[in-house]
């Protein structure tokens, strides 16, 4: 027989070990994790009931009319027909499946697709090019594409522009003359217009 005073000093040295609130909390978490098992369970068993009773009816009627009359098929041929439908009932069950699959994933790509759209929604490409490339060397390449050249001294300020003409001359235009900047630029169009 136990000691009393043993039995209750065991207990005392157990306090520090035992934690009520943590075990209940496990037990309420393991007791929700059961019951949406078997919700999920039971979802799905109804599911496969309801399938199974529309099936079950198809089979019903299928016994039922075997009694038929002669002009219809003998009861091997009816047998064979309820092995059919069953052999359908299985692979459509199959087939649901491999749809339910494809269902799954044709929403992950959906929602990646989702998740590009509103990244390219955001994303402005002609703002990203702009970045990559440099002003001045675009203007000096579609001034060169027109036919107007700039020349530039020593320290980068502009002297003189080639302009090409479309009668194929290239002839020099003197930009250091004291012209306004409108002036300037009748003059060059002259030029290449000539």
């Amino acid at each position: 027989m136990i000691d009393v005073q043993e039995a209750a000093k065991l207990i005392r040295d157990m306090l520090p070990i035992m934690d009520p609130d943590e075990d209940y909390l496990t037990i309420v978490s393991a007791e929700e994790s059961i019951a949406a098992s078997e919700a999920r369970r039971k979802k799905e068993l109804e599911a496969a009931h309801a399938n199974l009773k529309a099936l079950t009816r198809v089979l019903e009627a299928a016994r039922n009319s075997s009694t038929r009359p002669a002009s219809v098929p003998s009861e091997a041929a009816h047998i064979a027909m309820v092995n059919e439908l069953d052999s359908s009932r299985m692979a459509l069950f199959k087939e649901i499946s491999e749809k339910e699959a494809l269902l799954a994933s044709k929403e992950s790509e959906l929602s990646a697709l989702k998740d590009e759209a509103r990244r390219l929604e955001v994303y402005d490409p002609a703002a990203e090019h702009e970045k990559e490339l440099d002003g001045t060397m675009l203007r000096l390449a579609l001034y060169k594409g027109l036919g107007f050249e700039p020349i530039l001294d020593k320290h980068g300020k502009l002297q003189k522009m080639l302009v090409r003409s479309t009668s194929g001359d290239i002839r020099t235009v003197d930009l250091t003359t004291g012209k306004s900047d409108f002036d300037y630029a009748q003059e060059l169009w002259q030029v290449a217009n000539s």
